[in-house]
């Protein structure tokens, strides 16, 4: 039986492997594909940060060797295989296994496990609660919780665009479903995407026009476009080293497919989350013809060096599964006083990308007018906050050798918050180190000593307060 198993190599499971096999326990590595690194690695190079202070431990560590690897004195957001290579170069040196296109692992193959997957789905095979998508504003009381009615803002289409075709049919690209009142929840979970790797260099891959490209799913962007108002649509910024654009989702259509293809990929099977990744890839890659076509992406192309000059590996899951553990944290907890139990600290404001898109009637004399819109978008500044060690583990009468700093026992709205990748790697760090503490004292990870685990990550330079 091995000592720690971790699943998921994302950012967080790799620190969580790595922090634990520096301390001597022996770590396999579960990785569901063919890489390392999860998100950072697979196109979201340029993470956002929110305040720097509260970033330490190894989160701090991973930015001083980007920084080292291009030869500054401080942080670039890294080249994706950049990425990569650090982290497989700290999982070697750790000793850590590491085990490709691995499955769940069953729950008799080690002494303690951690989940660091974006799915949580060793959570679930555990038998841990867990909650999907939004609650409703009753749940806790939250004041930005469930449904929320559409804002204008830059990710909002112009009044009045129109949603249906010719005969009366809903456009392709517009969410059928029904909608719940304001406030209520909907178990539905925010946008997904990929965060494409593009440049302008020379050599960079032209985008083309896919096999299976149908015209007329791009009604909806031929109406839009036409009303003159596109601004940009990818954020094209060099944001990268070496020229390169980590391209986000900017503008009402964009990289984030909102037509409800994601909302049942968190607690789908293997195969049906393989349909819903095609469909995604399918996706980015008509949006980026098509936009290329308009002259929009005018200049710019795959980078060649990144992805094999393609799509990256990894979906975008920016949220799945959450645990509801032994304490959920919620958006009061983003403003309140300290926690005793602080592993890692939080600043990112609540960023829920657009949920769904959708089309409603605008009530003008004489007639109502349809009108497509996007729901969900929601940005709320939020002051640094401390993150306790009981919103990584599990209730204690549920399992109690089980560590999960991704899908971690958060509400919707916090978790929004919780999800930038910085935060996962130190509350990977913390994972780690709670798991060697748990197997040298034979203890559940609910009765770990929490101070001695804050001395540790102190002394490996996380920050806990400000």
């Amino acid at each position: 039986m091995a000592e720690l198993i971790v699943y998921g190599a994302t950012a967080a499971g790799v620190c969580a492997a790595v922090a634990a096999a520096r301390h001597g326990v022996e770590v396999t590595l579960l990785a569901p594909g063919r890489h390392v690194g999860g998100m950072v690695s697979g196109g979201l190079g340029y993470t956002d940060l929110g305040d720097s202070r509260v970033i330490g431990g190894m989160a701090a560590e991973f930015r001083a060797a980007v920084a080292d690897h291009y030869g500054t004195d401080r942080y670039a957001g890294p080249e994706p295989h950049v990425a990569e290579q650090i982290f497989t170069r700290w999982l070697a040196s750790s000793n850590v296994t590491v085990e490709f296109d691995a499955p769940v692992p069953a729950l008799t193959d080690a002494h303690v496990y951690v989940d660091a997957s974006y799915e949580g789905d060793l959570l679930a095979a555990a038998g841990v609660t867990y909650r999907v998508g939004r609650e409703s504003r009753s749940l806790h009381g939250e004041p930005f919780a469930g449904r929320t009615e559409p804002a204008p803002g830059k990710h909002q289409f112009p009044p009045y665009l129109h949603p249906f075709d010719a005969s009366g049919g809903l456009l392709p690209l517009i969410d059928p479903g029904q909608e719940v009142p304001a406030g209520e929840g909907d178990g539905r979970v925010m946008a997904y995407g990929y965060r494409v790797c593009l440049s302008t260099a020379p050599d960079r891959v032209p985008f083309t026009r896919r096999d299976g490209f149908r015209e007329e799913e791009w009604e909806l962007a031929r109406r839009w476009l036409a009303t003159g108002s596109p601004g940009e649509v990818v954020g094209l910024v060099r944001n990268l080293p070496n020229g390169k654009c980590d391209g986000n989702s900017i503008g009402p259509l964009s990289l984030n497919l909102l037509d409800g293809s994601h909302q049942d990929y968190p607690t789908a099977s293997a195969g049906r989350r393989a349909e819903i990744v095609r469909r995604f890839q399918e996706y980015t890659q008509d949006f980026l013809y098509f936009m290329s076509t308009r002259g929009l992406l005018d200049g710019w192309g795959w980078a060649a060096d990144e992805f094999g000059g393609g799509l990256p590996h990894q979906l975008y899951v920016r949220e799945a599964r959450r645990m509801v553990g032994e304490y959920v944290l919620t958006q009061h907890d983003l403003t309140s006083a300290p926690r005793y139990d602080t592993v890692a600290m939080g600043s990112y404001h609540m960023d829920i990308r657009e949920v769904r898109r959708t089309w409603r009637w605008v009530y003008e004399h004489p007639d109502p007018i349809p009108s497509v819109y996007n729901e969900g978008y929601l940005s709320v500044p939020v002051q640094p906050y401390q993150i306790p060690y009981r919103c990584l583990v599990p209730r204690y009468s549920e399992c109690r050798n089980l560590l999960v700093p991704v899908c971690v026992s958060a509400s919707h709205l916090a978790f929004s918050s919780v999800r930038m990748e910085p935060q996962y790697e130190m509350l990977g760090h913390a994972a780690g180190l709670a798991a060697v503490q748990a197997l040298r004292k034979g203890v559940a990870v609910q009765r770990i000593d929490v101070a001695a685990l804050q001395d540790q990550l102190r002394d490996e330079g996380q920050v806990l307060g400000l």
